[in-house]
Formats: C-alpha cells, structure tokens, sequence
C-alpha cells in the first residue's frame, strides 16, 4: 500500500509521549522522597508499580490488539494513561501515585504492542527498519527533554520573577509544596489530546504477518519450555533492570553523597544520560554494519561497568560524567538482545516478542531491590546490584548462538547449527 507518512508521524509522535511519560520517575525521586517522607524502598515501589505493569499486560495487550485493532487499542490506552495521570494529579498522595503509575504503565504497554505492526504498514516494509530506528531516537529525544520540562516547571511555578501563563495557572491547581505534580495534569492532557487526534485519524488496515502474531496461550507455554527462551528473556530483564536502576537513583545518589540539586543539576545529568543514549544507538548501528553484534555487546558492556564503577566510587565531577555515560554505553544492548533472540528461534517470533517484553518488568524489579539495599547497606552500596545484571547481559555476548548473523560489510551472514 502507498506510504502513510502522517499515520508515521503520529507514530513518531506516539513513541515521544511514551517515553515522556515512562522516564519522569528519576528525576523526580529526590522530590518525591522528601515530599511523602518516604524510605528508599518505598520510593523505588513507585517504578516497581509503572514497569510491573509491562510484565502483566505486554501479552494480554498483544491478544487485544489482534481481537480489536491497533486504533481501537490505541484509544483505549491513552484513556488508561489519562485517567491514571488525572488520578494522581487530582489526589496527589503515595497510595494514589502507585495506582496512577499502574495504570499510565498499563496504558504504555498496550502502545508498544500496537504501534510497531502498524509502522510497518504506514511506512512501508522496506522503511520498517529505517523507521523503526527512527522511532527510538524520538523516544530517547522525550527522554533526553522530560527532565528539563521538570525543571523548568518546578522553578517557575511560585516564582513571581518568572513563569508564564501556564505556570501562572499551575500554581492555582498544584500544591505550592509539591511543584512537581504539575508534571502530572500536563500528563493528563497530552494524553486525552492523544485520543482524540487517534479517535479522528482514519487508520490503514494492518494485516499481521505469520511472525507478528501473539500466539495462543499453549504456543506461549511452549517456547517458555525453551532454555533458550528463558535465557533471552532474563537478559531483557536484566537490560531494562539496568536502564532504570541506574537512571532512577541517579539524581539520589548525586544528592545523597555529592550535594547536587536534583531539580537542576541532578535532573540535567539524567536528561544527559538519556541524550548520550540515544547518541550511542546511532553510533550501534553504524558499528554493527561493520562488526559482529556479540562483540559490540560485549565491548560496550564492559565499557558500561567500567563508567558505572568510576561513578559510584569518583568524586562529583566524575560522578556527572560517568552517568551519563553509562547511558552511552547501555544504548546497544536492546536491539542486540532482542535480535540475538529472535535470531535463535525458527517460528513463533511473535508470541517469542510478546514473551521479550514481558521482560521489561525487570524495570520493576531491580530498582526495587537497589532501594532495599540502599535502606540497609547505603544507596552506593545498593547499586553495586547492578554489576550483577551487567554481567548477565556480558555472558549473552559469550554464549549466544543465533541462527543468523547480523550482515556486516566485508563479511557474511553466517547460519549455525543451533545444537
């Protein structure tokens, strides 16, 4: 069918709001902690209630999206986001925040099944990958972007010297103590504009491909039969574990043990940690046209620990640019772990995707363990949990065996015996 290039702009625009929404919670953790007197494992249940979201939703989402359609799906999703942003803006207390981050996850994860099958329609299949990659540098753009707007609101919102006339009206809705829920009515109306542009848009009709398709529930119990399954699966887990762990705690600990603001410096070093992400993925794709993507996963892995370590253990200034780069260094590990995978199966690529997925609850899970070991042993200490997921993630480069090998210029693409 002929390109729909608005369809892949509303696309483009759908992957903004997405990680608008899904990377706020770092720069916000000082400011929630100190207004809700929370501990650090109270606080790292809030990332816990978004990404858990993913783990439970990601395949009921896909079976959704086949029975009703990605317009439809798409619409109801950004409801789900409205009404959960609404929730907390409206009664803006802990126990509202973990229901409202459940329920804006939920309405994300059913936007990320839906919109990549329908890209592949709106742009063409032979632009899938080209858009695809596209895709990602507007979701890194929104995340590189969403601190700033943070800051920008909670030094404007009060200041009788500065602002303009949406902060103006904010202070008239937001607790003057908690300037940051203002973040969160912002939330609420980009996402009900977002269904009705979806509910006013004419969609194309999108056939899923054999390897798009969910699957049944026995297709799903049978991959997860797979050691190979579990195994990539873990290491998507561990990647997202790693992303948001160390992204969520990193305005913290440049609080705890460096004195940084978070609501200036400490949210400009996380907006730089998503920038350098999302500068390394371009960088990724020019290296994996010329080497094999096992090495580069196991190069920039072992470069990440490396930063990791230095920022943990350095002083400030080292601290606010090892962080950032370990956002560098992390930005290949996705696409290399997801095509590793699919590369290492011969069917049921679908259902195998739904199952990927479903790993990025590992979003929920690390940051969650990180703050109860910050409680007990102190934050540094506690992210030194995240060598352990860096690990893994270096041991699929060692141990992947795909079926295909990604082509590199000057080289081949090789098939190997799985066995």
């Amino acid at each position: 069918m002929k390109r729909n290039y608005f369809i892949v702009g509303l696309i483009l625009l759908t992957f903004f709001v997405i990680s608008f929404l899904t990377n706020i919670i770092g720069p916000l953790l000082p400011d929630i902690i100190d207004s809700f007197g929370l501990s650090l494992t109270m606080a790292a249940f809030l990332p816990f209630a978004f990404f858990i979201a993913y783990g439970v939703m990601s395949i009921p989402s896909g079976m959704l999206v086949e029975r009703i359609g990605e317009k439809r799906s798409m619409v109801i999703a950004f409801l789900i986001s409205f009404l959960g942003a609404l929730l907390f803006a409206w009664q803006p207390t802990y126990g509202f925040y973990l229901v409202s981050l459940f329920l804006i996850g939920t309405g994300m994860a059913m936007l990320q099944v839906a919109i990549n099958p329908l890209l592949r329609v709106a742009g063409g299949e032979s632009h899938f990958a080209f858009n695809s990659v596209l895709g990602q540098l507007f979701f890194g753009l929104a995340s590189f972007l969403s601190p700033l707007v943070y800051s920008y609101f909670v030094l404007n919102i009060g200041n009788i010297d500065g602002g303009n006339a949406l902060t103006k009206f904010l202070e008239g809705i937001v607790p003057a103590e908690l300037p940051w829920i203002s973040l969160y009515w912002v939330f609420a109306v980009v996402s009900l504009i977002m269904v009705f542009v979806i509910g006013l848009v004419n969609f194309p009709s999108v056939q899923l491909k054999e390897d798009e398709k969910v699957g049944a529930f026995e297709t799903h119990m049978d991959l997860l039969k797979k050691p190979m399954v579990i195994l990539y699966f873990l290491g998507i887990f561990a990647y997202v574990g790693t992303e948001q762990g160390v992204a969520n705690w990193i305005s913290e600990f440049l609080q705890t043990y460096h004195g940084v603001d978070p609501q200036t410096q400490g949210a400009s070093t996380v907006s730089l940690f998503w920038g350098l992400m999302t500068a390394g993925t371009v960088l990724g794709l020019v290296l994996l046209k010329f080497v094999d993507s096992r090495k580069v996963l196991i190069g920039f892995t072992s470069a990440a620990m490396i930063t990791l370590l230095v920022s943990l253990l350095g002083s400030k200034s080292i601290a606010l640019i090892g962080f950032p780069l370990v956002g560098f260094f992390a930005s290949v590990m996705w696409s290399i772990i997801v095509s590793l995978a699919l590369n290492s199966v011969a069917s049921h690529h679908g259902s195998f995707s739904g199952i990927l997925v479903t790993g990025i609850a590992g979003g929920a899970i690390v940051p969650l363990i990180v703050g109860g070991l910050g409680d007990m042993i102190g934050l540094r200490a506690g992210m030194f949990f995240l060598f352990i997921t860096l690990a893994y993630i270096l041991s699929i480069g060692i141990w992947s065996k795909p079926l295909i090998n990604n082509a590199t210029i000057g080289g081949k693409t090789e098939k190997t015996d799985p066995n």
